[in-house]
């Protein structure tokens, strides 16, 4: 994480002293909105410590562990984030379509953004450093290829919803099912890229590598920074997700826009950094593994998680995702089958996937809030 993003920290004290002023004393000049955007603040660097002390946890691990621990920790911000709105959901039944809505953008724009912004942002600046890099052809289609699976999961319960709108048992029952199935796909794609193939994952020797192996942390200090992350994260998620909807009427914003852009950006500010500096030192194999990788784990772990745990706390979430979010997708999909697919990429790819981003980016702005799934 570029050490200047280190100011926002003064941003922790500030979102908790407003909150506290706005629920306990119910200051006129604590606003939702100011609490809003001091938590989206804060959470950046606290996002980007959890993406560095994984990092360094990895860094002896292989391009394939370590970039499995980046993008688990670095999506610790979205996980948090979701569960404390699936938790307002339960306890506000008002704001609990609200609240699902915001979840599911969120997820959309985690797994778009993940793989279009900051792969693309990696392939651009590593492209602007190396004419051409390279990573594993096959772990990149292997990548897109459990994306794809994950389009499907959100596509057919959309499919079933379009058919039988009134039929909201079975269509719980299926998102529950396709949830377990999904975990398990998910399970085996890790024995897979860990254990039976991981030669696929190695990845290249870094750029400067030598430098990086003076500066690695010791395993304590970084899983107290870790812990330490983790729980501010989480404190201001809380903050964040108390205050988002009225903030984002506030500011003239879509609930569907704060999700898919903003908190999606926000959660993945740890795999912004890290993925860009790995594709800067040359080392694609860890960017693909951080960047794709996160998408695939949001798609196939963090959103059937989030559906079993809203099982658990009531109202449940379903898998039936609007059709601009269901679109956006399968665009990024596409997109990225078509880059993986030779092993190789250069700084236009990097810029034509950031075109992409922008485009979706634009039609969640223009786009009025709760767009439902198709019915007829």
């Amino acid at each position: 994480m570029p050490r200047w993003l280190n100011v926002l920290a003064i941003f922790l004290p500030i979102a908790a002293a407003l909150e506290i002023a706005h629920s306990h004393y119910q200051a006129a000049w604590a606003t939702p909105t100011w609490i809003f955007l001091a938590s989206v603040a804060a959470i950046i660097p606290a996002a980007g410590w959890m993406g560095h002390a994984t990092e360094h946890l990895g860094a002896r691990l292989g391009e394939g562990i370590g970039g499995l621990l980046n993008a688990t920790f670095g999506n610790a911000a979205e996980l948090i984030i979701a569960g404390m709105a699936l938790l307002e959901a339960s306890r506000n039944a008002d704001r609990a379509a609200a609240m699902h809505e915001i979840v599911k953008a969120s997820l959309t724009g985690s797994i778009i953004g993940n793989v279009l912004l900051v792969f693309g942002l990696a392939v651009l600046v590593g492209g602007l450093r190396f004419q051409q890099q390279s990573f594993n052809a096959t772990a990149g289609r292997v990548g897109s290829t459990l994306m794809m699976l994950a389009t499907i999961a959100l596509l057919l319960p959309a499919l079933f919803a379009y058919m039988l709108p009134a039929d909201q048992a079975h269509l719980s029952d299926i998102s529950l099912e396709y949830s377990v199935l999904m975990l398990v796909v998910y399970g085996l794609s890790l024995l897979f890229s860990l254990i039976t193939h991981r030669g696929y994952y190695q990845g290249q020797k870094a750029v400067g590598e030598e430098h990086e192996r003076e500066a690695h942390w010791s395993v304590t200090k970084s899983l107290l920074v870790l812990l330490g992350a983790t729980v501010c994260v989480g404190l201001l998620a809380e903050f964040m997700i108390g205050s988002v909807h009225e903030a984002s009427h506030n500011l003239g914003l879509s609930d569907v826009f704060v999700g898919v852009i903003v908190v999606a950006i926000v959660g993945n500010a740890a795999e912004h950094s890290t993925a860009i500096i790995m594709a800067w030192r040359n080392r694609m194999d860890l960017a693909l593994a951080i960047a794709v990788g996160s998408s695939i784990q949001i798609a196939l772990f963090v959103a059937p998680a989030l559906v079993l745990f809203s099982h658990a706390v009531g109202p449940r979430m379903n898998l039936v995702f609007s059709m601009p979010e269901m679109v956006a997708v399968f665009v990024c999909v596409w997109v990225i089958s078509q880059i993986a697919v030779d092993g190789e990429s250069n700084w236009l790819e990097g810029v034509l996937m950031l075109s992409v981003y922008i485009m979706l980016g634009l039609l969640f702005f223009y786009l009025p809030g709760g767009q439902p799934a198709p019915a007829p």
